[in-house]
């Protein structure tokens, strides 16, 4: 549940000084603002983020926005290599807007590493997979692309939305059955499309299309 003092967080990739998704983080941001009622901060967010960027090598740039004010910080990229996966045992909890209370999945990723795994899918209560811990989740069903539905109480992903630019996608409900040896794929707005390359201890298969769409991820 989201809470009062709770902050507002987007998250942005820095390529080669610009911020190609900026637009689309700072939608969803004032789109959550409404929502929750809470007030927009003064100034230009845009030429803030811009400002934190620079000009020079890709970076990380985190916007928050708590109680009416605004505050910007900077981290290198994370890796991109295959992802090793595990379920979490914690069950998913709504996540609509992205809010700094973000504890069941800090919890879900320190359970990921203290098993040696990199990431964790979060299960709703109800038994259906819902997203990773910063991440929206796809796989590939024959010649289809699929996703969890909104419907879920997932995050509006940023890099969710744009697969969804680039391919037909079904949003589907599906259970963790649903999955054996399919091609899975996660994608945020910082690190783009990064494939699964084991889940729960078993290699993924890899798909030719998840590196096509990879390619095409970033807009010019």
């Amino acid at each position: 549940m989201t809470r009062v003092g709770d902050g507002l967080i987007e998250t942005m990739r820095v390529r080669g000084g610009r911020l190609p998704l900026l637009e689309r983080h700072l939608a969803r941001l004032r789109g959550s603002l409404a929502a929750l009622s809470r007030p927009a901060p003064p100034g230009d967010l845009a030429a803030l983020a811009r400002a934190a960027a620079g000009s020079g090598a890709d970076r990380v740039v985190r916007l928050e926005v708590r109680d009416g004010q605004a505050a910007v910080t900077t981290r290198d990229v994370p890796s991109v290599t295959p992802l090793a996966v595990v379920v979490a045992t914690e069950a998913h909890v709504a996540y609509p807007h992205k809010t700094t209370e973000r504890g069941v999945f800090d919890r879900a990723l320190a359970e990921a590493r203290a098993l040696g795994a990199d990431d964790a899918l979060l299960v709703t209560a109800a038994g259906y997979v819902a997203e990773g811990t910063t991440w929206s989740l796809f796989w590939w069903e024959g010649g289809r692309l699929c996703t969890p539905a909104l419907d879920l109480e997932i995050l509006p992903g940023v890099g969710r939305a744009r697969v969804m630019e680039l391919a037909e996608v079904a949003e589907v409900r599906v259970t963790m059955a649903a999955f054996a040896w399919r091609s899975l794929f996660l994608v945020n707005a910082v690190r783009g499309i990064v494939p699964i390359g084991s889940f729960r201890g078993r290699d993924v298969p890899l798909d030719a299309r998840t590196a096509e769409l990879s390619h095409r991820f970033w807009p010019d």
